[in-house]
């Protein structure tokens, strides 16, 4: 379900980190949905399972993720079902458009062509029903 490469020079847990809110951020993980264990998802990705707890550690701290004792590991309800504000969730996308335009320019690509990448996604998620 989740891939991560080790070739790359993002750490293990932010590129797991990342998998994981992807998924949920384009609707492969729905809210309820139970994720691996972690001692299953150390093997799938062949990882420590150190960093795979760590990744669900910091996906619960930050809503994503809740763990059910003795049950798994889940999907929270989406931010705009939990009580995080307007204006909390507003400042986060900012955070997260900052990060984006900054990583862009660093592979070379000016603002408006990340832009016009974004747009170009958003059409073919449109199109494929998603």
């Amino acid at each position: 379900m989740f891939s991560i490469d080790a070739r790359d020079p993002t750490p293990l847990h932010a590129q797991l980190k990342w998998a994981i809110r992807v998924a949920v951020a384009t609707g492969r993980l729905r809210t309820g949905d139970r994720l691996p264990t972690v001692r299953q998802m150390a093997v799938d990705l062949r990882v420590n399972a150190n960093t795979v707890a760590k990744v669900y550690a910091e996906l619960e701290q930050a809503g994503v993720l809740e763990t059910r004792r003795g049950v798994g590991t889940f999907v929270r309800a989406a931010a705009e079902e939990t009580a995080a504000s307007h204006d909390e969730r507003q400042r986060a996308l900012s955070v997260l458009a900052d990060r984006y335009l900054t990583e862009a320019a660093d592979l070379g690509f000016t603002a408006a062509q990340a832009i016009q990448q974004l747009q170009t996604r958003r059409e073919e998620r449109e199109t494929n029903g998603q």
